[in-house]
């Protein structure tokens, strides 16, 4: 039998999950702007409230970790879990924004492939979310990380064709640079929530 000197305290492991749950409210909101009719301001103040969470969130697991002896796992780990996650939604509140700001909801219609970027990110944020759970057990983590993993090079692809979509001459140069900047910040998100599977999967080889 294997004994764990680990504590079974299960602070960290709620905070993880909320600061996940967070995700899946931002990529909601994301999803919102494709809708017809969408009230984009306060689509956008909306996603700068989650993210704020997230902030909060990722403050308390920082004072969590240093207010606490032992810790669940390595201090390092935690706060490069926590970290990974807060940049998630630093790069979809970006998104948010900046639909938002640059105006571009007043065209006719985003691009399919820009909603696909957001669907590919909503998938992502979902499975984190039912993901971060399991830590506290670190069981049945592998198949999480593979799927992720694999929603990372969906999302890469679907980038990729809305950059051919760009600059196929059906947009005028500025609303190029607008939606590519937009574009960019979503592809971030989707990388960095392979980043967070990657993390979770060194903990998890840590920890059997």
């Amino acid at each position: 039998m294997k004994f764990s000197f680990r504590p079974t305290e299960g602070a960290f492991y709620e905070l993880f999950t909320s600061a996940a749950r967070n995700l899946v409210r931002g990529t909601e909101l994301l999803q919102e702007l494709g809708l017809p009719g969408a009230e984009v301001q306060s689509v956008s103040e909306r996603l700068t409230e989650v993210e704020h969470d997230s902030d909060q969130i990722t403050h308390q697991l920082y004072q969590k970790i240093n207010s606490t002896f032992i810790t669940p796992f390595d201090r390092e780990d935690i706060y490069s879990l926590g970290s990974l996650l807060d940049d998630v939604m630093d790069h979809l509140e970006a998104a948010g924004n900046l639909v938002y700001l640059y105006g571009l909801t007043s065209l006719p219609a985003l691009p399919r492939e820009l909603h696909e970027l957001v669907n590919v990110l909503d998938q992502q944020a979902k499975l984190t979310a039912e993901a971060m759970p399991r830590l506290r057990a670190m069981k049945d983590l592998e198949p999480y990380w593979i799927e992720c993993n694999r929603l990372e090079n969906e999302g890469d692809q679907a980038y990729r064709m809305l950059l051919v979509r760009l600059f196929s001459g059906e947009y005028d140069a500025l609303t190029v640079l607008k939606m590519k900047e937009v574009a960019d910040e979503l592809e971030a998100a989707c990388d960095a929530f392979e980043h967070v599977a990657n993390t979770v999967e060194t903990i998890a080889v840590k920890e059997s």
